[in-house]
């Protein structure tokens, strides 16, 4: 039986890296459901230290779309169109039409790349608050026939001019939300079309330009607005400018799209057509590029985008981040990527626990699975980011390590304070825990061809809707917002601040496991930094608790980064309230927005799941 290949020998990489495969103006506030605002005081937990707390817990992602009552009935059609099983191809994306698309090329004898083009073409376009063609995604992909799985950053970059004071005011404080997010200063080097023309140039088999006439004929011809779409226009409408192109198209006659409506985007179409002709590399080219570079430069918050970052922009392979677990492998995105590293983490410490002792979906249980992932995101506060650009420690998936880490958990009570650990082997004091924005309006989607290559990509714009800039029929990121705002104090500097150059640290965790050094399931979701909870809950349900795939993406959240305990309203998880209280736990209930999307492996089919919250759908033969 042929090892699992991380770009590498899983043995090499070990040796190298230990347990790693390698290792918010003010004035404007939105009370709206794709991206509620919460208030500092509501979110801000004082038992955490500061350096384990971060803006983001100020912010929450896209509000969750809840399905019709009927809509979860296995007899329901909408529930079989969230649940498929399947024996040659399958794939599970955020939205019907890009799920038709992608079951379409793979009908036609493509391969997983070939459908991930399409699928992200179409999702670009239907699906504009959440990812596209401005923005940037990272892709995990297993080749069947050589066993080997490969890691692709195609993470946005800070300008070449950008400098660590991006986003401090004329006041000398960090920037308030908008005043970062909209316009032109939060906008990184865009990745995603070098992505999808890279690896279709390695390993397509359909022709390029065919991949995008489905999103053409879509863009030309007109899509209905989702229900989704319309909720999140309606919501975000005071945040666009009057008069701008991004405002011009979503707001035609100053109102939104209605769910139903037919939307045209003939400047995507034209877009794509360039593509589609000179090939992905076009978009980079001065002559397609600079139409970018000037509408984040004349912006009233210019940016400092250039041509140079364009030309200088590289999709990077990176080695995998692979993690023991039961007997299971856990595999996901290294760095500039927190995902990865922060759900073995958590999943590490415990299994150093007697967590499997404890009744599934008990108090008990979500009580350690919350003090594990605080101690966690302590650690990814501190010390994750860019490693182009920092040294991380090796050590925070050593085995040794999670176990001491563990150690800190009671069973009977939450800890009042959380700071990040001491791996070995590291200058801990090197580094401080640095104040980001990390709003991601993200989607992800899993392919399995019929050679049963694996796909597992997540992408985004960031922001709901972006930085708000539209240029060629496509919006831009706020991706800069991913980075620490204060780059430093009189404790030092901050491992995640802007540099050159450098890619912001995201908590996208696209996941492949592997057990016998065969692929069990993929999976994914978007959700901000929420990610890793949302991936890591639904593991601890599939892998420990034996839960059906689809049930197991669909139960309630239980979330905890930060100290305080988030709970999904209007879920069976408010029933654990008391007894987590109890146990010293700062509770909020609120709703918790995941876009879940998974293929498991078993018994030679392919069970495809997508979550409820969300439109997806899954598709397969």
């Amino acid at each position: 039986m042929k090892p699992i290949m991380c770009c590498q020998p899983i043995s090499t990489t070990l040796r190298a890296f230990g347990h790693l495969c390698v290792t918010l103006r003010t004035a404007v506030l939105l009370t709206l459901s794709i991206f509620a605002i919460e208030s500092l005081a509501a979110t801000q937990d004082k038992a955490d230290t500061p350096s384990n707390q971060q803006v983001s817990d100020q912010f929450a992602p896209e509000s969750s779309t809840p399905p019709p009552i009927s809509a979860t009935s296995p007899q329901n059609s909408d529930y079989q169109q969230r649940s498929y099983r399947a024996k040659d191809f399958i794939l599970a994306t955020a939205n019907p039409i890009a799920t038709q698309t992608g079951y379409d090329v793979l009908k036609k004898g493509g391969n997983a790349i070939d459908a991930m083009v399409a699928v992200q073409a179409v999702l670009g376009l239907v699906e504009p608050q959440s990812s596209g063609l401005g923005g940037g995604a990272f892709t995990l992909y297993y080749d069947a026939i050589t066993s080997e799985l490969s890691t692709y950053d195609g993470r946005e970059t800070a300008p070449l001019e950008a400098n660590e004071n991006l986003f401090i005011a004329k006041d000398s404080k960090p920037m308030a939300f908008f005043d970062a997010v909209v316009g032109g200063r939060s906008v990184g080097t865009p990745g995603t079309v070098k992505l999808l023309w890279s690896l279709h140039q390695q390993k397509g088999r359909l022709p390029w330009a065919s991949l995008l006439e489905p999103a053409i004929k879509l863009a030309n011809a007109g899509f209905s607005v989702s229900p989704r779409l319309a909720n999140a226009l309606k919501s975000a409408r005071s945040s666009f400018i009057d008069g701008s192109t991004a405002q011009r198209y979503f707001f035609p006659n100053g109102q939104a799209f209605e769910s139903g409506s037919n939307l045209r985007n003939p400047e995507y179409a034209q877009t794509l057509k360039l593509l589609a002709q000179n090939g992905g590399d076009y978009f980079y080219n001065p002559e397609f590029a600079q139409a970018i570079v000037d509408k984040v430069r004349q912006h009233s918050k210019p940016g400092t985008l250039n041509l140079k970052d364009f030309l200088n922009y590289r999709m990077i392979r990176r080695p995998a981040v692979c993690s023991p677990y039961l007997q299971y492998s856990i595999c996901g995105m290294g760095p500039p990527s927190s995902g990865a590293i922060t759900v073995n983490q958590t999943l590490g410490m415990l299994a150093h626990r007697n967590f499997k002792a404890l009744a599934p979906e008990s108090a008990d249980a979500w009580h350690q699975v919350a003090e594990a992932s605080r101690l966690a995101f302590a650690d990814r506060g501190r010390y994750i980011a860019d490693t182009d650009f920092i040294a991380m420690p090796s050590g925070l998936l050593d085995d040794n390590y999670l176990k001491q880490r563990s150690e800190l958990i009671s069973p009977k009570q939450a800890a009042t304070t959380v700071e990040a650990g001491t791996p070995p082997n590291f200058e801990t004091s090197k580094y401080i825990s640095g104040t980001e924005i990390s709003q991601p309006s993200t989607s992800h989607f899993v392919i399995v061809d019929a050679d049963k290559n694996v796909i597992s990509m997540t992408s985004t714009i960031e922001n709901g809707f972006g930085s708000r800039l539209m240029v060629n029929g496509f919006l831009l990121n706020n991706e800069l917002t991913d980075f620490s705002f204060s780059a430093r104090n009189n404790n030092g500097k901050v491992a995640n601040r802007v540099q050159p150059g450098k890619r912001p640290r995201s908590s996208m965790a696209p996941t492949i496991v592997f057990k016998d050094h065969k692929p069990v399931l993929a999976i994914g979701s978007p959700g901000g930094s929420r990610i890793i909870n949302y991936v890591t809950n639904s593991l601890i349900r599939i892998l420990d608790w034996n839960v059906p795939l689809l049930e197991a993406i669909n139960r309630p959240h239980l979330v905890n980064r930060f100290g305080t305990l988030d709970i999904e309203q209007g879920t069976e998880g408010e029933k654990l309230q008391p007894a987590l209280a109890a146990l010293g736990h700062k509770i909020s209930v609120r709703d918790l927005n995941s876009g879940l999307h998974a293929v498991q492996f078993t018994g030679g089919v392919l069970l495809g799941a997508a979550d409820f919250r969300r439109e997806g759908r899954v598709m397969g033969q």
